[in-house]
């Protein structure tokens, strides 16, 4: 999708179709618009006779019966003024690009959305651009050409934006949104994936595709590599794929721009391509969409491609230990002991609770191989934080929580939601074994929670921030500006995170 911000005195129609938003109790005409005389009639009946008064996500649009543009109006409600936020303003954005979908648009102008006093046009030039790029997404490479010839994208958004304004760099607003869309976009394709087309090995290629068109530096570690240095949970976990030719990789992304600090801040992503449960056995309903058991690894990559393109002052390193959790009879099972990278050992309760397992390897290493000063993990850890959560609330974890202010900045930003979780030490007693160092369930209760509380036992005094995105990480049906599947959520937090923590 094309995007311009133009800047004039007077607006002009010049796309296909308009989008109107407003103000709930708005009034009509606007003086900055200038519209033919049939469309402000139009409108300005619709706002006598209060068939739209520009409550929160009403929507109401028509056609014109002229040659010229534009041919389709579509007017949205943004609701109080007071209550506008960078949330609504997506949300209003997704509605009014689907509603221009369904007119078969190529090309979209919109006025600015009135600015409340606490959000700059620089926001909203981002937020309007992120969202028309994630709305008008599909996934659709393995339909056949007459299914994808059906389906038009628009090509070309226009923002037009009063030239009084234009010191507030709006172009960058909408740059940045762009590349933020893009970059979600790049994670939704890969947790879209089926895993026969993802493996650990497909995956550490698209990282490496990734590095060189994005510009940051990508290492692939093999077996015997992971092997040397001792990471044995995770290759406990991937050893029935391993057996079965579909072996582990170890991914590690660097980005490093920022010479004057000696910061760098870690990115750690879940990378199962798939999970069946192992020996655990998950029925057959759970492993449907368990192709988007790396979504934590999606999140990573995308929040690399934004970072990168963007060209931030910081220094951030990712890891992803990329494998598959599958069946045979090497497979790892309920009740071994196994050891890992720190020296800890692990008693194993489930197989199923696989993801931890190469986290604490991935974690370690990151922190004592990399020398990360700050780490973030990212993963579809439990089933436990969508029951306490739900669907579209991601949970987290911490033990710095001057660190997690950061994390809570960039959710405002990015308008993704993640609730922290307590941290109280008798959760730790869940986790404790009999006969080895730690265990890798602590049983029904508080289980995302006793999940975090295991990845800490790796991390040491490092501040580290856990997020579980189990819930959010993919839809089973369409929500505003993400469709059903992959979602790429946290995409943008990180690259807020990143962006704020080195201002």
């Amino acid at each position: 999708m094309k995007t311009l911000v133009l800047y004039k005195d007077q607006f002009e129609p010049l796309c296909d179709t308009l989008i109107l938003p407003f103000y709930e109790g708005i009034e009509f005409p606007k003086k900055d618009i200038v519209l033919n005389d049939d469309l402000e009639s139009t409108i300005s009946y619709l706002v006598r006779e209060k068939l739209f008064i520009g409550k929160f996500n009403q929507v109401e649009s028509f056609r014109t019966l002229k040659e010229e543009n534009p041919k389709n109006i579509i007017l949205i409600g943004l609701g109080k003024e007071e209550d506008l936020d960078l949330e609504r303003i997506r949300i209003s954005m997704s509605k009014a690009i689907k509603k221009a979908k369904e007119f078969k648009s190529r090309s979209v102008e919109i006025h600015p959305f009135g600015m409340s006093s606490n959000i700059s046009y620089f926001d909203s030039c981002r937020a309007l651009v992120e969202s028309a790029i994630m709305t008008d997404y599909r996934f659709d490479k393995y339909k056949s050409k007459s299914e994808t010839e059906k389906c038009i994208d628009i090509e070309e958004l226009n923002i037009l934006h009063p030239s009084s304004k234009k010191t507030e760099k709006v172009e960058d607003g909408a740059d940045e949104g762009k590349i933020l869309g893009m970059a979600t976009n790049y994670a939704r394709d890969l947790v879209n994936e089926p895993s026969n087309n993802l493996t650990p090995k497909d995956l550490a290629n698209k990282a490496l595709e990734l590095g060189k068109e994005s510009g940051f530096e990508v290492e692939i570690l093999e077996y015997e590599k992971i092997k040397s240095l001792k990471m044995e949970a995770f290759l406990e976990v991937s050893k029935s794929a391993t057996n079965a030719n579909n072996e582990p990789r170890l991914i590690v992304v660097k980005y490093m721009n920022n010479k004057e600090s000696d910061e760098i801040l870690g990115l750690v992503g879940k990378g199962l391509t798939y999970d069946s449960g192992g020996l655990s056995l998950k029925p057959t309903s759970s492993m449907l969409t368990m192709k988007s058991d790396m979504g934590g690894s999606a999140s990573v990559l995308g929040a690399f491609k934004a970072i990168s393109e963007a060209k931030l002052q910081a220094n951030v390193i990712g890891v992803i230990a990329a494998c598959e959790n599958s069946i045979s009879a090497h497979a790892y099972r309920p009740g071994d002991v196994i050891n890992s990278m720190a020296g800890k050992t692990i008693e194993v309760m489930n197989t199923d609770a696989e993801g931890r397992l190469t986290l604490a390897d991935a974690l370690h290493y990151i922190i004592n191989e990399e020398k990360v000063s700050k780490v973030i993990d990212v993963a579809t850890l439990t089933g436990s934080a969508v029951s306490a959560l739900g669907s579209f609330v991601a949970a987290s974890m911490t033990n710095d929580d001057e660190f997690y202010k950061y994390l809570k900045k960039a959710t405002y930003l990015s308008g993704e939601k993640v609730h922290k979780l307590p941290m109280y030490d008798h959760y730790k007693e869940q986790i404790k074994s009999s006969i080895a160092d730690i265990k890798n369930t602590g049983g029904k209760e508080a289980g995302a929670i006793t999940a975090g509380f295991f990845l800490k036992e790796f991390v040491g005094n490092t501040p580290w921030i856990h997020v579980d995105i189990a819930g959010p990480s993919y839809l089973d049906k369409d929500k505003d500006y993400l469709k059903k599947g992959g979602t790429g959520f946290l995409v943008r937090t990180l690259y807020h995170f990143v962006n704020e923590y080195n201002k």
